[in-house]
């Protein structure tokens, strides 16, 4: 079990949530924690930075509160991936499967990128990939991006579920800070 920043502590888990046999990681109680906060916010701005990051693009709704904190810290434009009927102009829509169920997500198709550009995807966490992957996808399908210009950036890998692996087999790169085994 990876954790570099000593950040585990401040991850609380939460059994059988939102359903049975799943084991939550509640990253509520890092966000509650300034120290730990800090030490997260500054490290994904760190990897987006080594990345060369041209766009930072987050998934509904707690990679938002990474994101904000990366794009105003490296100056750059700041991308969202909504659920479906929360964005007021037309967008490209991606469907995928959850761990636990299947949603889609969105991106306005008015927002300025190009194919050339570097974009770290951020989020709270990787599970078994279908988020993130979803996201990518979109950036790939819908504004020709490609695979080796994306970079998704989450604070917790469950390596258990292969969603890392499986998002390395998809061609994209990860970077993560906690990983649980």
């Amino acid at each position: 079990m990876s954790d570099p920043l000593d950040l585990k502590r401040s991850v609380r888990t939460i059994n059988d949530f939102p359903i049975k046999g799943i084991k939550f990681r509640d990253i509520t109680s890092l966000i509650e924690t300034p120290e730990a906060f800090k030490k997260t916010c500054n490290q994904l701005t760190k990897l987006s930075k080594e990345f060369n990051a041209d766009i930072i693009a987050s998934i509904e709704s707690r990679g938002f509160i990474f994101a904000g904190t990366i794009a105003r810290d490296l100056g750059l434009p700041f991308v969202l991936a909504r659920k479906p009927g929360k964005l007021p102009n037309k967008t490209f829509k991606k469907s995928f499967n959850l761990e636990y169920g299947s949603t889609s997500i969105e991106i306005q198709q008015n927002t300025n990128i190009k194919k050339n550009q570097k974009i770290v995807i951020v989020d709270d966490l990787v599970a078994t990939g279908g988020t993130a992957i979803a996201c990518a996808e979109l950036l790939t399908e819908n504004f020709s991006v490609r695979n080796e210009n994306i970079l998704i950036l989450c604070v917790i890998d469950l390596t258990e579920l292969g969603g890392s692996k499986l998002i390395c087999e998809k061609g994209f790169s990860i970077k993560t800070i906690i990983d649980y085994d």
